[in-house]
């Protein structure tokens, strides 16, 4: 029976098979629609030839569209980042600075910033081959650089006037002079006199020195202890060097009016380099004086004085005009050539006559200029010398004489001296340099904020 099962079940199966078959075959020998033969048909267009290589100027915009993307992508260079290098640790450097003191030396403040005596030898060298160190002055400022372990980078020392000396140490010793770049200030300002014109200007905060200038070359026309009665004006132009809001030298004062007793003194120096200084009263001209030494401070006067040197009281017979050694001195006075040599105490000097009796002596010279001798003629403002020390004296500077038939007088009161100064146009001069002066006081006092911000001098 199981076997009768089986035989029938192949059958049915084999049945089923022969009739997919069957039905298989015949719907593949079916036609084929139309539509669907035309479609069957279709086959893509031809690829365009390559193109040639560009031959243009610039073959990339003779690419076709989009082939430069491709390029671009199978040829762009790869960023690679570059490690970042640190830089090098400078070890730190110390610096260190003081003013030179009265008494002190060089070598001591160089011992005080820890450097060795060899060292100590190497850096006055390096500074004495651009500076004169004998002209060292209490107040010169001292800088010097060095590295942690002690050796020395540079030293810089500061002298007159914003110069700096630097010398810098290293494989080579280099030394250079630096040389400040000033500005140059106009101001102007007015005081009333109570007392004194130098606590005048003291109490406006005007350059106080200017009282002794003023006493000098107003000296022998007006007699301020006599004739002060107070309440007097004073009015002052002048100009001076600042280099970052310091001052550099001494201030120079270019205009002084001062009212008293109903009368009106003037005083106007030149801008010409000839220091020739006219006095006014009342607007006439009253006095020339040509000051020696540009822009120098009047340090000591005529008369009774206790020397500098020897310390008991004796007779001045001069002036001395304080200024930088080297600094040009001219005649004030046209004349003739007397003496060029040297006369003990005086040191180096140049004589010259001014007619018959008058004589102006310019002493403790540096040096003579070039061709000045005995016989030759000079006019007022011609250099004669340079400012020095030579003979008694405590530092640079020029003591300057006037006598007359022998005898010493007051250089700033003598009268025949300013006539021997004066010429046929000085007049003329003279009147356009007052009306300049004037004017030019009176702008800068409109446009001075305040005289609050001037230095004490």
């Amino acid at each position: 029976m199981k076997l009768r099962y089986l035989a029938l079940g192949l059958a049915l199966a084999g049945g089923t098979a022969t009739l997919g078959l069957a039905l298989t075959t015949n719907w593949y020998l079916e036609p084929v629609p139309p539509a669907l033969a035309g479609v069957s048909d279709w086959s893509p267009d031809a690829l365009p030839p390559t193109p040639a290589a560009p031959t243009g100027l610039n073959p990339l915009s003779d690419m076709a569209p989009g082939a430069w993307s491709a390029i671009a992508r199978q040829t762009a260079p790869r960023l690679v980042p570059i490690p970042q290098v640190a830089p090098v640790a400078q070890p730190p450097l110390t610096i260190w600075s003081r003013a030179l003191a009265s008494g002190e030396t060089l070598d001591a403040l160089l011992r005080e910033a820890g450097l060795n005596g060899q060292v100590r030898a190497e850096a006055a060298l390096a500074l004495g081959a651009e500076f004169d160190l004998r002209r060292l002055r209490p107040g010169n400022e001292l800088s010097v650089t060095t590295t942690p372990g002690g050796e020395l980078r540079s030293v810089a020392l500061g002298v007159e006037n914003g110069v700096v000396i630097e010398a810098i140490f290293g494989d080579s010793t280099t030394t250079r002079t630096l040389n400040p770049n000033p500005q140059t200030r106009v101001m102007a300002g007015e005081a009333i006199i109570d007392s004194s014109m130098f606590e005048a200007l003291e109490k406006a905060n005007l350059p106080a020195r200017f009282a002794v200038d003023l006493a000098q070359m107003l000296g022998g026309t007006v007699d301020f202890r006599r004739e002060l009665r107070g309440g007097e004006k004073l009015q002052v132009l002048w100009r001076e060097a600042r280099l970052d809001d310091k001052r550099l030298g001494e201030p120079e004062i270019t205009y002084a009016a001062l009212t008293m007793g109903g009368s009106l003194y003037e005083v106007v120096w030149p801008d010409d380099g000839t220091g020739r200084a006219t006095i006014y009263a009342d607007g006439e001209v009253l006095r020339i004086f040509a000051q020696p030494v540009d822009g120098a401070r009047l340090s000591s006067v005529y008369g009774q004085r206790r020397h500098p040197v020897y310390g008991n009281m004796r007779m001045h017979t001069g002036v001395d005009f304080a200024a930088a050694r080297g600094t040009p001195v001219r005649a004030t006075a046209p004349g003739r050539i007397s003496y060029v040599g040297w006369r003990g105490g005086y040191g180096r000097v140049v004589e010259i006559a001014h007619g018959a009796n008058t004589m102006t002596r310019y002493a403790h010279l540096g040096a003579v200029a070039d061709g000045i001798a005995p016989g030759q003629r000079v006019d007022a403002g011609d250099m004669i010398g340079n400012v020095g020390s030579t003979g008694t004296a405590t530092g640079p500077n020029l003591h300057y004489e006037v006598r007359v038939d022998g005898r010493p007088t007051d250089p700033m009161s003598d009268e025949r001296l300013a006539a021997a100064a004066a010429d046929e146009n000085e007049d003329a001069l003279a009147d356009a340099r007052l009306n300049d002066a004037r004017a030019r006081f009176e702008t800068y006092l409109a446009s001075a904020p305040s005289t609050e911000t001037n230095e004490r001098l």
